[in-house]
């Protein structure tokens, strides 16, 4: 399914008995109480023999990183983190008692997902059972010509994605409308470089990853030797399809990812796929047209179909679908999959707790009836007015700072200032909440919970086509500690999950909240106006409204960004990818330009307030102290090489660095000199 457009910050049945190995599990594993609640500011976290000139991350951050190693079931481990694991506990408890007594047929329904996921001993006594029905559908197929007759097997009774999987989304040249598009996919590893780079490492991990699915399909009761076939024919098809597949930077322009085609014009594209029974199949029948994203990926896709074996097709497929369930299978499976995908990938020591992996589970598929009871208790009518006056603080910063840009034309401002007063705020949780009265929940029965589930919300997503637009949607849930900017709808998210210490504090002076919260407020509004979101204008449609010489000035400034960015280190020989990270990057520069802004407007009135120190800090380095904490982590080298390839947000210590030292306002509250590496000499880069 195509991901979401966003620029983030990371029959009901009666209730039936727990079963024993619930009880049993959530007991062992589970703390009895919620893990502290983090505070906004922490003196103790400094490291008081950094120089904050020289190294602020240390300095703000350096005790922290001491006294906070990574949990041997994380792969990183920051501020982040320690919200999310408190919000996650107080889902648990919500989950356990909805499991345990139900109150309503909505605690009915998610109690029951949550159960089932926490019945270990089930799947174990399953092995691969759950999916027998997949795999057999699988080997029926006779042909190439009947892949498309399969696909839609799959999708529709197992809510399978395989190589094809249509999905409504927002037209970009008309935001009003919304149509039908299909998106490159198809891979296990996390990007397809991991198929393409030549360096040892890639090589050693290309030699793992065959190693893991030949295990796995041992597991599933194949031989050795025709394992070892199918995983070789699995990295092959892979590797093709990895190889016609957009890099993540070029996927960050909305214009390289638009191809609007007639059904007849996709099928010439991929004439081994049979576009007109899929879509009939999938009841898309009526659509005349398609915005085929990866061109390239649907030209590898037909070749694969064309010239690979039947044997080594259902290779693939069967892999997809044992890879996809494997963490809800017995013991073995999620072992091994634990093995690679985790521990080799990302570094991480042991696996997650199950309640964990279970509450995530049923939050990611339920969210938002889980959501409505999470936020009766932990998001206060008070909080969402308080988030709402710094909301509007923000955009009335952001307004001075478009107006006082000296390398923008007025007639661009115009434009800009439109957009910004065009963006809708969306905060805590949505207006509207998800019906989920069509989904079937069983408690004996996970896999095919998130079979259904999946059916369900494809079902859901298809039934927006030629529908207006529902802007009041969210795409997090309310736990959610993130937050995020939609181009497509112009909008910025805030769920309630992120709006408590360390990003906001009621209890807290108002130069820490501004250098929290503020900023992340700040970060959302400017993704409006970053590499990706500058291609929108206000009402969500991709169309230039800059003037040519503005274009060209914005262009200029924000490769002095993706310059700078390519020189920080995350790991020996690994750096950051300025251009993959550019729309990140540029929203934590705007981002903290605009709060520090919308903190000093705020204190003008108090002079006794714009001078007072707290724990020995004036306002201004509270500001900035505040804001180096919120990314405070420590994370394991594998991780940081994984997250350098993947992830469009540059890490911890250098969304800090990176924009403290392109800020002169930072370098005047600690008394900084030009030259030093916090405050350099050419004033560094400056696009909001």
């Amino acid at each position: 399914m195509r991901i979401l457009l966003t620029a983030s910050l990371l029959v009901l049945s009666a209730p039936l008995c727990v079963a024993q190995n619930f009880a049993a599990a959530d007991t062992l594993s589970a703390p009895t109480t919620a893990p502290k609640r983090p505070v906004s500011f922490d003196v103790t976290a400094i490291d008081k023999t950094a120089d904050p000139c020289t190294d602020f991350y240390q300095y703000a951050c350096g005790n922290w990183m001491k006294n906070n190693p990574i949990p041997a079931d994380q792969t990183r481990w920051g501020r982040f983190n320690e919200v999310s694991e408190r919000n996650n506990y107080l889902l648990y408890t919500e989950l356990k008692a909805a499991a345990d007594a139900p109150k309503t047929p909505l605690q009915t329904k998610y109690g029951n997902y949550f159960a089932a996921c926490m019945n270990t001993d089930l799947a174990d006594s399953l092995g691969a059972k759950p999916i027998d029905a997949q795999l057999k559908a699988i080997e029926h197929l006779r042909s190439g010509k009947e892949f498309a007759a399969l696909n839609v097997q799959l999708e529709k009774e197992f809510g399978a994605e395989q190589l094809v999987d249509a999905s409504v989304e927002q037209d970009q040249k008309d935001s009003t409308k919304q149509i039908l598009g299909v998106d490159q996919g198809g891979l296990s590893f996390p990007d397809r470089d991991y198929y393409l780079n030549t360096d040892d490492r890639s090589i050693t991990l290309r030699a793992q990853y065959v190693a893991h699915v030949t295990k796995m399909f041992v597991l599933l009761g194949d031989s050795p030797e025709k394992a070892t076939e199918e995983a070789a024919a699995v990295l092959r098809i892979e590797t093709a399809l990895a190889k016609g597949s957009m890099s993540r930077v070029e996927r960050r322009d909305p214009t390289k990812t638009y191809h609007i085609m007639t059904i007849a014009e996709v099928q010439k594209l991929t004439p081994a796929f049979d576009w007109k029974q899929y879509l009939d199949g999938i009841g898309m029948g009526q659509v005349a047209t398609l915005d085929v994203s990866s061109p390239g990926f649907e030209e590898a896709m037909n070749a694969e179909l064309v010239s690979e074996s039947l044997p080594a097709l259902k290779s693939y497929l069967r892999w997809h679908v044992l890879h996809n369930a494997a963490p809800f299978l017995s013991k073995p499976f999620d072992q091994e999959d634990f093995a690679f995908f985790k521990q080799t990938l990302g570094g991480q020591k042991e696996e997650q707790p199950r309640w964990k992996v279970c509450t995530a589970m049923t939050d990611r598929a339920l969210g938002e009836a889980v959501g409505q009871d999470w936020v009766k208790q932990y998001f206060p009518p008070e909080a969402k007015d308080n988030m709402e006056k710094l909301v509007r603080a923000l955009e009335a910063a952001l307004g001075q700072d478009i107006q006082q840009l000296a390398w923008m034309s007025p007639a661009t401002k115009v434009e800009a200032e439109k957009k910004l007063n065009a963006i809708r705020d969306k905060i805590g949780y949505p207006e509207n909440w998800r019906d989920y009265s069509k989904l079937t929940v069983k408690r004996d029965d996970l896999i095919g919970n998130r079979e259904r589930n999946s059916i369900f919300e494809t079902n859901r997503d298809l039934a927006k086509y030629g529908k207006p637009v529902d802007e009041k949607e969210w795409g997090m849930t309310p736990p959610t500690v993130n937050a995020y900017y939609s181009p497509d709808k112009n909008d910025i998210n805030f769920p309630a999950g992120i709006l408590q210490p360390p990003f906001y504090d009621n209890k807290a002076d108002a130069a820490v909240n501004f250098g929290g919260i503020g900023v992340v407020i700040g970060h959302e509004m400017t993704h409006g106006f970053d590499d990706q979101g500058s291609q929108y204008d206000l009402h969500g449609n991709v169309k230039v409204w800059w003037t040519p010489e503005d274009l060209a000035k914005f262009k200029e400034r924000t490769e002095c960004e993706a310059k700078e960015y390519d020189g920080f280190t995350v790991a020996s020989g690994q750096n950051l990818n300025g251009h993959l990270t550019l729309g990140e990057n540029t929203a934590d520069n705007g981002g903290l330009r605009i709060a520090y802004q919308a903190l000093r407007s705020t204190l003008t009135g108090d002079p006794a307030a714009a001078d007072a120190k707290i724990d020995g800090y004036t306002p201004s380095q509270r500001f900035f102290l505040a804001y180096g904490q919120i990314w405070c982590q420590n994370q394991t080298e594998a991780q940081a090489r994984l997250r350098a390839k993947t992830d469009p947000h540059s890490s911890g210590e250098w969304r800090v660095k990176g924009a403290v030292q392109n800020f002169d306002e930072f370098g005047k509250a600690f008394g900084c000199k030009a030259g030093q590496p916090m405050m350099p000499a050419d004033g560094g880069c400056r696009v909001w």
